[in-house]
């Protein structure tokens, strides 16, 4: 019962925020702007650059508003629309840097992450180069497949191959090189 009652009131909400109702535009977004900072935050290190991005998104968010059909989530529908304002914005930046390179795939032994913080998580992403940092998020994190995220930014299914596979050995290497300065601090 509760669930269906707090979808119908966000139902409600968004059918206010369209009809320009400023409280409602409010509530959405405070709902959903920690979430979605948290989003940006993941292709932009800068945090100040993710919050006006973030606030870009929601721009865009607030006048397609009335696109959205109600056949998925509202969360993922505004999701979306910031992953693409992040990618727009490093395409327009000419950040991404996106190579043809083909390697061949073998998967390494992973150390445990079983001890490591959010926070030391999210510096060894934030060392990634641009490009593999987008294109590790857009699988790892937001799920897309190869075939989108090549779709996405106009490159290669290899190369978003290649990108990831990269992405994945340099997290490696640092998350190890972290480890042993944090062992040697001991």
């Amino acid at each position: 019962m509760k669930i269906i009652n707090l979808h119908n009131q966000q139902k409600s909400l968004i059918k206010k925020a369209i009809d320009n109702h400023r409280e409602a535009q409010q509530q959405l977004f405070e709902q959903h702007s920690p979430k979605m900072l948290g989003v940006c935050r993941q292709y932009v290190k800068d945090l100040h650059h993710a919050e006006d991005l973030m606030l870009q998104g929601f721009l865009k968010v607030f006048v397609n508003l009335h696109k959205f059909e109600h056949k998925g989530s509202f969360e993922g529908w505004i999701r979306k629309i910031m992953v693409n304002t992040c990618i727009s914005y490093l395409r327009k930046k000419n950040i991404i840097n996106l190579s043809d390179e083909d390697y061949v795939f073998n998967d390494a032994a992973t150390n445990s992450l079983e001890n490591t913080s959010v926070e030391d998580i999210q510096k060894l992403i934030d060392k990634l180069p641009d490009g593999y940092k987008m294109v590790f998020n857009l699988f790892a994190i937001e799920g897309y497949k190869h075939s989108e995220i090549a779709k996405e930014l106009g490159i290669s299914e290899s190369t978003s191959k290649s990108q990831l596979f990269k992405a994945r050995k340099i997290l490696q290497q640092n998350y190890i090189k972290m480890n042993k300065t944090i062992n040697e601090d001991k």
